[in-house]
């Protein structure tokens, strides 16, 4: 969802992006085993604004022609050139403890194409560009979602046997009142008990360059204001709907015309996952900085009792699950609150999941080759708590949407998510001793990403250390 770190088309030299009541106080349960070293980022640690780029800003909207369509979609649901971004900007990494890993994840076979765009889309608005969230219905047959903000699912018997379904579940209304959160929206994380009632959380993008008068520089990562909402389904998935009025699950404390210059606001939920009778995901901010309410930039953990209710989610703040972001345009904030970031992230987390045997947690997520990452491609990290992460290790090398697709000599790779076809939960939120690395592979012309992408997977043994 959104641009790259360098915009797709771009031909001159960018400046580089430098990285209700209260659900409870106490965290996550720590399972038995060995404990972690805190990987927590320092407190004095900001994202600074961006300087201004030399390049003038393309538009998103203009890319190359739908592989689907031969370019005979209508222009405005042309994919976006990349993806789901505010990562560079957060800050390098916090260091984790130099101790055994927890966990080894080693690929064991080749990738297999789950769906490929030019072979398989409805339209030129299907692309996958969000990590694969998937959950059995109540009839057991599995949804998939992970496509553009024109949301459709991929559906199927299992994970082995999926099909889009050209049916559009949740389309954005690309509207200019920032205050209606429609402008364009990403289905990124689900959650069911019964497989018929879903709890969504959406990824959405107010692009104020957009709407004339909303943004007066016009640049797409200058007026791009970022929320979580909410939304629902009580048809298995089959079609999901906004809340009424909407309901933000995670915003910035001010409104979309405040501190332009920079993207800002939440982004990117990770899959949400069970612990008992709580549920969790990650999210990652840009932070910001208001008078005793400074936010610094890093990726949140949430927690809540009850995702039907998503005003019951709640940030961890280094004590306690009390931080709330409400809607800014209905709610008046005197001092915002604060989340203290979790996890040696360099962005948002792909996925998280449990091992079944072991209980602990293993992140995916992709990382550009610097501050403290030897090479570009997906990484894991193992928690016991979700809060206390080890040592990020490669997975799979390869450039991602993070690089520079100017020099790029093979496709792109984004959006890691783990599943595994034999969990136990209808949600996906848990794997055996292997699961499928689920990712997009991206082509590149020149220095543009196209619309010319699959969803592949493959398979991954795993191994947690008791």
């Amino acid at each position: 969802m959104g641009l790259a770190y360098r915009m797709a088309g771009a031909t001159c030299d960018a400046p580089p992006l430098l990285p209700p009541p209260s659900v409870g106080e106490d965290g996550p349960a720590v399972r038995p085993g060995r404990q972690r070293g805190a990987t927590l980022p320092e407190r004095s640690r900001r994202v600074p604004h961006p300087p201004a780029s030399r390049c003038p800003s393309p538009d998103p909207l203009r890319g190359p022609p739908s592989p689907a369509g031969g370019g005979g979609i209508r222009q405005r649901f042309a994919p976006l050139a990349a993806a789901l971004l505010p990562l560079l900007l957060i800050p390098p990494p916090a260091r984790a403890a130099a101790e055994p890993p927890l966990s080894a994840l080693t690929l064991v076979g080749p990738p297999a194409i789950v769906f490929k765009a030019g072979r398989d889309a409805c339209d030129g608005a299907d692309v996958p560009d969000a990590p694969a969230r998937a959950f059995r219905d109540a009839t057991g047959a599995v949804a998939l979602f992970g496509m553009h903000y024109r949301n459709r699912a991929l559906r199927g018997p299992d994970l082995d046997h999926l099909k889009l379904d050209c049916t559009i579940v949740l389309d954005s209304g690309e509207k200019a009142d920032p205050a209606a959160y429609d402008d364009r929206s990403w289905i990124t994380a689900t959650w069911t008990e019964d497989g018929k009632r879903v709890a969504a959380l959406l990824h959405h993008e107010y692009q104020a360059n957009e709407h004339p008068g909303r943004c007066p520089t016009g640049s797409y990562m200058a007026c791009w204001y970022n929320t979580i909402t909410a939304a629902a389904s009580t048809d298995g998935g089959r079609s999901v709907l906004r809340r009424s009025p909407p309901v933000v699950v995670a915003g910035a404390p001010f409104r979309q015309e405040v501190d332009q210059g920079r993207h800002r606001g939440f982004f990117n939920p990770s899959n949400i996952v069970a612990d008992g009778r709580w549920r969790y995901f990650l999210a990652s901010t840009t932070g910001w900085d208001r008078p005793g309410s400074d936010q610094e930039a890093g990726v949140c953990l949430f927690r809540s009792d009850d995702p039907a209710d998503p005003a019951r989610w709640r940030a961890w703040t280094g004590i306690g699950f009390t931080a709330a972001f409400p809607d800014p345009y209905r709610t008046t904030i005197q001092r915002p609150a604060t989340c203290r970031p979790v996890g040696p992230f360099p962005g948002p987390v792909g996925a998280v999941v449990r091992h079944r045997a072991t209980g602990a947690w293993i992140a995916v997520f992709m990382a550009k080759a610097g501050d403290g990452f030897a090479e570009s491609g997906f990484y894991w990290t193992s928690s016991r708590d979700l809060i206390a992460w080890d040592a990020p290790r490669l997975l799979l090398a390869g450039a991602t949407l993070y690089d520079d697709p100017c020099v790029a000599t093979a496709p792109l790779i984004a959006y890691p998510s783990l599943l595994d076809p034999g969990a136990k939960g209808r949600n996906f939120d848990d794997v055996g001793d292997g699961a499928l690395l689920t990712y997009a592979s991206l082509r590149v012309e020149g220095c543009t990403i196209t619309s010319d992408r699959d969803l592949l997977r493959r398979p991954v043994a795993i191994r947690v250390w008791p």
